[in-house]
């Protein structure tokens, strides 16, 4: 029997949960599926530019934007129309009264711990207000769904503390790895003109809980001739991070960089001293990982997370500190550490993740 089910790739385009879902829509499509048909839910801009190899896989219009009302009343309809075995939610935000058989990824909790976004720097009542509403959404898809993916285990262990002891029999930890898009491409060495010097990089996007602005300030301390380059999208928060560099006298020190390919990415990664990861909080930490494939030597946050990814093969600072920062920065000029990434690459794969959820739907559309 012919069974249907859905996955949410609205996001496709995006960072993070974007990679995310091209990685396992990559995957997945390379699978024995048997009497299976994906319909993999785009907005307007994916849907043009997305196409499928594999026949069992259906392209559906599903332009609702996140955290919108359009979201919780047209979305909702649309996937009520297509009458799914399985619908795979891959982010929190979702109609919240859906109410057939789901699974869902929820990559951080960071939106619980930290306040992120627009609505954070304007009025406190709405702030408040879009926060609820936050917090009713999650636990709603925390609540309802038949099984829960996490990128990690620091994350179940968020999940648990927050929601309480019984969710943890549904809470499924599953890897990540390094994206497939990221491995095959050549660098734009176009880019050695631009940046002839020693450089580190940071990347990522520049909201608040990324911590970017201590990296700034700890860094403008640092003494030797050598650069940071700030690799992102150019988000809403990026404005603040301009004016503190401005502000600081480090226009020429710190740079900030919007990469335009992958390629730019690649050539970043292959040719920095170091990735600085400042983040407070993560669910996963991708750049971790892609940096480690280009044996890049990483200094980070000492979190949970990226202990549980790196083990001890990072140079880890406390993200509260600026002076603990800058300190280990000067100790990673001074003695360069050696790092070894075999193993832990060995451990995290996007191949892997995918064959893990194509099993974990397989058992629930099968379950009697």
């Amino acid at each position: 029997m012919v069974k249907k089910i859905g996955i949410d790739g609205r996001l496709y385009s995006q960072t993070g949960v974007g990679v995310y879902i091209r990685n396992l829509l990559f995957y997945l499509q390379k699978m024995k599926l048997d009497d299976i048909f994906f319909y993999v839910y785009l907005t307007d801009k994916d849907y043009e530019k997305v196409s499928f190899s594999n026949k069992s896989f259906i392209k559906k219009r599903a332009n609702y934007h996140w955290h919108t009302l359009d979201e919780q009343i047209g979305f909702l309809s649309n996937l009520n129309k297509d009458d799914l075995d399985l619908m795979h939610f891959t982010y929190f935000s979702f109609p919240a009264f859906y109410r057939k058989k789901f699974i869902a990824t929820i990559h951080d909790l960071t939106l619980i711990y930290f306040k992120t976004g627009k609505a954070s720097t304007k009025n406190p009542i709405l702030y408040e207000l879009k926060h609820n509403i936050f917090k009713y959404v999650l636990k709603t898809q925390i609540n309802n769904a038949v099984k829960i993916i996490t990128p990690s285990i620091a994350v179940k262990k968020q999940l648990v503390d927050n929601y309480g002891q019984d969710l943890s029999n549904k809470i499924m930890p599953i890897y990540e790895g390094v994206n497939h898009e990221i491995v095959k491409i050549k660098e734009n060495t176009v880019l050695k003109n631009k940046f002839p010097g020693k450089f580190f990089i940071y990347v990522g996007n520049f909201y608040p809980h990324k911590n970017v602005e201590s990296l700034i300030r700890a860094f403008s301390a640092i003494k030797e001739n050598i650069q940071l380059i700030l690799l992102g999208p150019d988000d809403f928060f990026l404005s603040r991070i301009r004016e503190l560099i401005v502000n600081l006298k480090l226009e020429e020190k710190i740079i900030y960089f919007k990469t335009h390919s992958i390629s730019d990415l690649v050539f970043f990664y292959k040719n920095a001293k170091a990735l600085i990861h400042p983040s407070f909080s993560e669910g996963f930490g991708l750049p971790l990982l892609e940096a480690a494939n280009f044996n890049l030597p990483i200094i980070g946050s000492d979190i949970p997370v990226f202990k549980e990814i790196l083990n001890d093969q990072y140079l880890s600072f406390n993200p509260e500190s600026i002076d603990d920062i800058k300190k280990k920065i000067n100790e990673f000029i001074l003695n360069k550490p050696e790092f070894d990434y075999l193993l832990i690459l060995n451990k995290f794969s996007f191949e892997e993740m995918t064959k893990k959820t194509l099993e974990c739907y397989l058992q629930i559309i099968n379950a009697k």
